[in-house]
């Protein structure tokens, strides 16, 4: 007999890979996923600890199906993912009518666990050890997660597919739980990570955007030989099919002259590159435990436009950080005027229990003070993005096309027409009026109007001349 899955997932791209591997392994025991929680045996949550507001919309999501719980006992609730590992046994306190509670590290144990649950063994807590709870070969094998199965069907498009390339971190920034929650830093084998890559082509991927906490720090050591990022992109380069590589999340100090330079070489290799500052103050950066100053940032910022001119940057930030004054606000303010980046998440400071900032600094900037703050970069980095947007109007972009955009259907001049969305090869959104059969083609689009976070164009018509391709 068929069982049925329902599954929910909250935070990075790190979760949305979680959560299709954890389907294909389940896929194979016999499940298959809905869309409602209502028909589901099983229902799993696979949640975020970055941001309070993340753990709320589980600990919400759990809650509205306690009833559920209450009049189908046989029914399994399960919340995995980086709050599991966090918070552990205490899921059970706010939410009693939780069966499991699995960590990052234990994805692949799930089918066991259920299979427990349903022979009467009670909740399962399965989590990874303690950064200080045995040896370092034992807390990082505690950590390993598993990577080979995939499902194009869980992916946002089947032509779109993140390939984990490391797990863990060891920056230890004072606000953040992620060396706690994912571990150790570790870089996968290369060999693994390239079978992984041809699979996914063989798949019909044609975008791989490789995944890591700060990926672009990515090495591997064996037999003598070390790998760093450089090195695997020009292996994943040569595997066909995948036509455009991404790679987040970047750490700015471990950008090197070395990646820059491969990124140019390598056509594939998309010149957009996501590097977090989270703020333009060097004493609230050393507060933060950045291990980079603003002068770092800086020279930075040089090498990618010494070997990526063309490049696009986006960052992260966060306001309202214990301590921020006005004056250091501003300084973030200044550094997003200064590099005009294609786009930035702004966050506003949350304290995260186990972090350094929540045992040794005071969370001591008003709510409202960090809501206007968060408004105001906001607004800053808005107008940046429509500024800058202008200077495509009138170009052709080559875009892939992912599929429907949100609003699918429109009214058009002759009746309703598909509108289709993709990103260029610098990560911009594009919509066109199109149809469904482009999906995954790569598309010469002309750029008529450009809004805020959108281009919007028509498909080029090749009888007009050669194409003038811009690269956005």
């Amino acid at each position: 007999m068929t069982k049925r899955l329902y599954i929910e997932t909250v935070g990075c791209q790190m979760n949305v890979l979680d959560s299709e591997m954890v389907v294909a392994n389940l896929r194979q025991h016999g499940y298959e996923v809905v869309q409602s929680t209502e028909d589901a045996d099983v229902l799993l949550y696979n949640s975020c600890s970055v941001r309070q507001m993340a753990e709320e919309k589980i600990y919400s999501a759990v809650g509205e199906v306690k009833r559920i719980k209450e009049a189908h006992p046989d029914r399994v609730v399960g919340i995995m993912g980086c709050m599991a590992q966090k918070d552990q046994a205490k899921i059970f306190d706010r939410a009693p009518h939780v069966d499991l509670v699995i960590g990052p590290g234990q994805l692949h144990q799930i089918p066991d666990l259920i299979q427990q649950v349903r022979a009467g063994a009670g909740p399962q807590v399965m989590v990874s050890l303690g950064r200080k709870e045995g040896s370092q070969a034992d807390i990082r094998r505690s950590h390993e997660t598993f990577d080979p199965l995939r499902d194009p069907s869980m992916r946002p498009t089947p032509f779109q597919a993140y390939l984990r390339i490391q797990i863990g971190c060891d920056k230890f920034c004072t606000y953040c739980v992620v060396p706690m929650t994912r571990g150790p830093e570790q870089g996968r084998r290369p060999a693994d990570i390239l079978l992984e890559a041809q699979t996914l082509a063989d798949q019909g991927c044609k975008e791989i955007t490789l995944l890591g906490q700060t990926v672009n720090s990515y090495k591997y050591s064996e037999d003598g030989t070390t790998t760093r990022l450089a090195d695997l992109l020009r292996s994943l380069h040569e595997i066909d099919g995948i036509e455009r590589l991404k790679f987040v999340t970047n750490y700015p100090k471990d950008m090197t002259e070395d990646l820059l330079r491969t990124v140019h070489e390598l056509p594939k290799c998309s010149p957009y590159l996501h590097v977090p500052a989270q703020s333009g103050s060097d004493e609230v950066l050393k507060r933060m435990k950045r291990g980079y100053t603003i002068a770092d940032y800086r020279a930075m910022m040089e090498r990618i436009h010494k070997f990526l001119p063309e490049a696009s940057v986006s960052s992260d930030f966060i306001v309202g950080f214990c301590g921020e004054t006005e004056e250091q606000f501003q300084m973030t303010m200044d550094l997003v005027r200064e590099y005009r980046y294609k786009n930035s998440f702004i966050f506003q400071y949350s304290v995260r229990e186990g972090t350094v900032a929540n045992q040794r600094l005071e969370d001591d900037i008003p709510l409202d003070v960090k809501k206007r703050r968060n408004n105001d970069l906001l607004n800053l980095q808005n107008e940046i993005c429509l500024e800058d947007n202008q200077r495509f109007v009138g170009e052709t972009v080559q875009v892939l096309v992912e599929g429907p955009s949100k609003k699918a259907i429109k009214n058009g001049d002759d009746g309703p027409v598909v509108q289709m969305t993709g990103r260029t090869h610098c990560d911009r959104i594009v919509v066109f009026d199109g149809n469904r059969r482009q999906a995954g083609q790569m598309m010469d689009i002309v750029v008529r109007e450009a809004l805020c976070h959108t281009l919007i164009g028509t498909v080029h018509t090749k009888h007009f001349g050669p194409q003038v391709f811009q690269l956005a």
